[in-house]
């Protein structure tokens, strides 16, 4: 299957992506690409080092000719996010990503392909490997645990760059250059409760929310997808005086918008028509609601084993009226770039079992003082309803510098190249650069890359044509890169 992949052009790129897709690289599981990424290094006789977080730093002098050049730091992260569709059964501990080509795009076999951000790590391993590009002296920048926590950019320390320019190759348009991105804090809810015995005279029912897009909870929370956890609790709510919850399981990562969530739950023999009635008008209004973003949602109600236990009254109806209560979504719009996003939140986990609740969040924004106005919010809601709210893992955004040289060229190029002009945007993702400006502030930072849709989910698509366009645009960057001072 992945032999396909390795035909494409650019070939070099396709095939360090096949090479690097190989190797389970999930969020904090990063050892075995760590290691995959130091051998190469070492295998191209190039200055390869690990610092003590566990980012890879390789670096090559300039090609012949390009010594005067400025140094250069490219930059992009090992890990990936781990998604499947539950009917894939797939080990992303043991197995490497399977890829196919479709229309024009590469894809994965039910899972996420790692695109965001293995193209840019393959566009790296190219250039490095390379006898024949023309570029300064570059120190490659290989990140970890970007996915969830910015873990390696947080831990690299000041002195292992000397690079005056910083390419990012983590931006998912091709027609845009990003030059500011959101920060983000986790926020971890948690609860006990008590179980009792479920009522006699009960009979179980499995509620599953399935087939939603889903997608990045940064790129994607403006298009008002489908929350999977947001729709159950909808459901549970709108019944709560007829049933008695058992379980809940639904989402998975906090960067990534929940596409599936399923319950266990109890409904008294009496009121299970009056149940099923009111059941059914929610799921057809939720489906019309959604049908445009969400065509594919699908919603079942099926007799299951009656569970043994399920939660208090008290403590249902505290957990449903809470989570109704956390805010989903845009929070805020920008009023400094139209059009972006400046806070969110994605509730992306919600786990009931075993007289424990946790409730994972994701807020972002790209000013501070509001990211924590929201990530307040949701702790005063949870808090009022006694669950204990923990904020960790806080990384800032990235302040756009609308006057940066290297924008310059960046748009210069791009707009000799394709004849047109391209968007110079901040984004409501998390990318690297505001982070390591923390330790490395006189850097001129950018960040660009190929087409990439559906990232966080199992629909993750890179387009060919795209990464080709890519390709063919670092490398005149490369070139183009201004001389010291």
């Amino acid at each position: 299957m992945n032999e396909d992949i390795r035909a494409l052009e650019p070939n070099e790129l396709w095939n360090n992506f096949a090479d690097l897709n190989a190797v389970p690289r999930g969020s904090k599981k990063e050892e075995k690409v760590i290691q995959f990424m130091v051998d190469f290094g070492k295998k191209l006789n190039l200055e390869t080092v690990v610092d003590h977080v566990g980012n890879v730093i390789i670096k090559k002098p300039a090609s012949k000719g390009m010594e005067n050049r400025k140094t250069i730091v490219m930059q992009s992260h090992l890990d990936m996010v781990h998604q499947k569709n539950s009917d894939t059964v797939f080990d992303f501990d043991t197995e490497g990503i399977k890829m196919k080509v479709e229309d024009g795009w590469v894809r994965a076999d039910g899972t996420t392909l790692g695109a965001d951000n293995g193209i840019g790590v393959a566009a790296i391993m190219s250039v490095l490997a390379s006898t024949k590009i023309n570029h300064p002296a570059v120190e490659a920048l290989f990140t970890i645990d970007e996915e969830t926590g910015m873990t390696g950019a947080m831990g690299l320390q000041a002195g292992y760059l000397d690079g005056e320019i910083l390419l990012n190759l983590d931006t998912e348009e091709d027609d845009e250059i990003d030059i500011g991105c959101a920060g983000g804090i986790d926020v971890t809810v948690k609860n006990v409760y008590h179980e009792v015995h479920t009522p006699s005279n009960s009979t179980g029912f499995s509620i599953s929310v399935t087939g939603l897009n889903g997608g990045h909870s940064g790129m994607d929370i403006h298009k008002g997808l489908g929350n999977a956890n947001k729709i159950m609790n909808r459901l549970l709510y709108v019944s709560q005086e007829l049933i008695r919850i058992s379980e809940i399981n639904g989402g998975s990562l906090r960067n990534a918008i929940p596409r599936e969530s399923f319950a266990i739950i109890s409904v008294y023999n009496a009121k299970k028509e009056s149940f099923l009635k009111k059941i059914i008008k929610a799921v057809n209004e939720i489906k019309q609601e959604f049908k445009k973003v969400d065509p594919n949602i699908n919603i079942s109600i099926t007799e299951t084993d009656t569970p043994k236990k399920v939660m208090t009254t008290i403590s249902q109806i505290t957990l449903l009226n809470t989570i109704y209560a956390a805010h989903n979504g845009v929070y805020r719009m920008s009023n400094d770039m139209e059009g972006l996003v400046e806070t969110s939140n994605n509730v992306a986990r919600v786990i009931v079992k075993d007289e424990e609740i946790t409730i994972l969040c994701l807020t972002r924004s790209s000013v501070e003082t509001s990211k924590f106005d929201l990530a307040n919010t949701l702790k005063a809601a949870f808090e009022l309803a006694g669950y204990q709210v923990t904020l960790s893992g806080s990384y800032p955004g990235w302040k756009p510098n609308v006057n940066s040289p290297i924008l310059n060229v960046l748009t210069e190029t791009y707009e000799k190249m394709f004849n047109s002009k391209a968007d110079v945007v901040a984004c409501h993702a998390g990318l690297e650069c505001g982070i390591l400006g923390t330790n490395y502030p006189d850097v001129d930072m950018i960040s660009f890359g190929p087409t990439i849709q559906g990232a966080h989910s199992p629909d993750e698509k890179a387009n060919i044509k795209s990464a080709q366009k890519f390709w063919k645009y670092l490398l005149t960057i490369l070139e183009n890169i201004p001389s010291k001072n």
